[in-house]
């Protein structure tokens, strides 16, 4: 059974998935919503939607919808998220899913108390390299995994009313490049014991550029580096007793991964497409909406509270 798809928003990332969708052989772009008529009408016709709509209540409303996909700034996800869960709708929202932990909090209530789907749109737990390092990691194929490394930044020409640097838009290096390093380490060395935050704020008072020192009652570590402010590399180094892997060249949506264990030469896997995290996500949520859940056993609610919980701490002891 196809399933029907309303996309909620129509820019870059809309777009993509979107673009995603609309080639899967088992889901169609049913309708898309925007606050601007226009542009969601323009994105329909590229995505071969019947429907658009001037406002995201409508297209919340339309029966052909039967999941929603949120691709609105971060800091305006909370008003649609609840308005789709509210009308049965199933929801996947880009990360973060909100710009605070308590506002995190109020959509996964408000998920339970409809009884319906939330997740959130952690691509990178659907790319199959990251899924092969985890599993590595699992079997202890590393051995005792002691760090991690990863790092994210490009220079971002400061606009102090622009979706980066508008703290009332959530802007700040952390939510909008950090959710991918903290859920990666997360996801591969649990959750941290201890955090260290450092770095420098800009002038609307968002975080600019940050390190993280992570630490993990397993003994192990992650150096989590971030910037709006310089060009970093997108690499995710894990060391481990008995070897080392690296994910590149863009950790968060890998197309190859290099293993190397004991006195073997670096084994290196490779995928074709970035966008294979995306496929993954949208069957993800095509798949839950079949069996009925409500939650993602791939990216549950609780990850996604608990990766909110450390970036709301490292953003408290950068603003001092």
């Amino acid at each position: 059974m196809s399933t029907g798809w309303g996309i909620a928003a129509t820019g870059r990332i809309a777009r993509t998935v979107g673009t995603v969708l609309a080639e899967h052989p088992e889901m169609t772009v049913a309708a898309v919503g925007s606050r601007d008529a226009g542009r969601a009408a323009a994105l329909a016709a590229d995505l071969g939607a019947a429907r658009s709509y001037g406002s995201y209540e409508e297209l919340v409303q339309d029966d052909a919808v039967d999941a929603v996909y949120v691709a609105t700034p971060h800091a305006q996800h909370a008003d649609v998220v609840v308005a789709a869960l509210a009308a049965g709708k199933a929801v996947l929202c880009e990360k973060p899913l909100t710009h605070s932990l308590a506002e995190t909090e109020r959509l996964v209530r408000a998920a339970g108390q409809h009884g319906a789907f939330l997740m959130e749109g952690m691509w990178t737990r659907f790319n199959p390299l990251v899924r092969r390092l985890a599993a590595l990691v699992r079997h202890g194929g590393l051995g005792e995994v002691r760090s991690l490394q990863a790092s994210i930044g490009f220079p971002a020409p400061y606009d102090p009313a622009g979706r980066l640097w508008a703290p009332e838009l959530g802007g700040g290096a952390l939510l909008d490049l950090g959710v991918y390093t903290v859920d990666l380490a997360r996801s591969l060395l649990g959750d941290p014991a201890g955090l260290t935050a450092r770095g420098s704020l800009a002038g609307t008072g968002v975080d600019a550029e940050s390190s993280l020192l992570l630490t993990f009652d397993s003994g192990a570590h992650a150096v989590l580096s971030h910037s709006l402010l310089t060009r970093m590399p997108t690499t995710a180094v894990l060391l481990g007793s008995r070897g080392w892997a690296e994910l590149s060249p863009s950790f968060y949506a890998p197309t190859r991964l290099v293993v190397q264990v004991g006195d073997a030469e670096p084994e290196a896997h490779e995928i074709a497409d970035r966008r294979a995290g995306f496929v993954g996500e949208l069957e993800e949520v095509a798949r839950c909406l079949r069996e009925g859940r409500t939650q993602s056993e791939v990216v549950p609610l609780s990850e996604t509270v608990a990766t909110m919980r450390v970036l709301d701490q490292a953003r408290r002891q950068l603003a001092g």
